[in-house]
């Protein structure tokens, strides 16, 4: 009870404070989105500017920690575009869709506060390491099937191809913030002290925000049908991904503190990027706006669940 109270409802307060603040009107919708791209754009970026630019890289992308996430997403991703082609016989552009959302865990949003309550921010070193290729990853992973299976019949041409995944990936302003801290680590350049007290600043700001943000935008995700899909893929993102993370985690011997940091950011529903992608191609967006919704709300209990087996 104890971890449920200390460590994961405070985080489910600020969220929830947002979506009541848009609930009841007391910030319209242009106030959330702007809250939103406050964090998303310059806020969160600093945060993993930030940490990037003062990880120990050597120590912490450790191979077996990023294969038992990424396995285990990929795995999950696999089994839910298998699934909704076999059991729910939807297209493959939605089933391409629905895939993304089973493999895209909210590991920044969610995964980041959650393990910084329940370990302390020293423990943080794994989550970092997945998020720097979680986006570029998945995402170019993504893009690059769902255009291909949009493009069969209409011969795009493969340099227009990789340039439409590259530019998709390389203007997200969180790929660019990571990328910034990766050069400044290697380097060995330090910030001017004024510019590094002002990204200090920006970066107590960021989860807060992105919290309440998120609340906010949740409100838009109202569930509507398809639920056995939805109930399908939740399934999948907060049991099946840490399932097999875990095992994985165990089967290569990762320390305490990555496969807690691995386990538990595997464990987080799905990131509203996963809506965004169902979305930017127009294919299964109630399936993904929906499990946004209900897979965040049933983190509460999952994730407690979660700290209970971790050690």
């Amino acid at each position: 009870m104890n971890a449920l109270l200390d460590v994961i409802l405070p985080v489910f307060l600020i969220l929830g404070a947002g979506y009541f603040a848009a609930w009841r009107k007391i910030v319209d919708a242009a106030a959330i989105d702007g809250v939103m791209k406050f964090a998303q754009n310059f806020a969160v970026p600093c945060l993993l500017f930030r940490s990037m630019s003062t990880l120990d890289l050597a120590q912490s992308f450790d191979p077996a920690l990023l294969l038992s996430f990424y396995i285990g997403a990929l795995s999950a991703g696999a089994l839910g575009y298998f699934g909704a082609r076999l059991i729910f016989a939807r297209p493959p552009a939605d089933a391409l869709a629905i895939a993304f959302v089973a493999s895209f865990s909210n590991t920044l949003l969610l995964g980041l506060p959650i393990t910084e309550r329940a370990y302390g921010a020293a423990a943080l070193a794994g989550n970092y390491a997945i998020i720097a290729i979680h986006s570029p990853l998945l995402y170019a992973i993504g893009i690059s099937l769902m255009e291909i299976v949009r493009s069969k019949g209409q011969g795009l041409p493969k340099l227009a191809l990789t340039r439409q995944v590259l530019s998709a990936i390389l203007r997200q302003p969180l790929v660019i913030g990571i990328v910034a801290g990766f050069a400044v680590n290697l380097s060995g350049l330090t910030l001017p002290g004024a510019m590094s007290s002002a990204v200090d600043m920006m970066v107590k700001a960021a989860i807060p925000a992105a919290l309440f943000g998120l609340g906010g935008v949740l409100l838009r995700y109202r569930p509507e049908g398809d639920m056995k899909t939805i109930t399908f893929v939740s399934l999948l993102t907060l049991v099946v991904h840490p399932m097999i993370t875990y095992g994985l985690g165990k089967l290569f011997g990762l320390t305490v503190d990555q496969m807690r940091s691995a386990v538990l950011t595997a464990a987080m529903a799905p990131g509203v990027n996963a809506f965004l992608y169902a979305n930017m191609y127009g294919v299964a967006k109630r399936v993904a706006a929906s499990t946004v919704l209900l897979a965040t709300a049933a983190t509460v209990v999952t994730a407690w669940g979660w700290l209970h087996i971790l050690p």
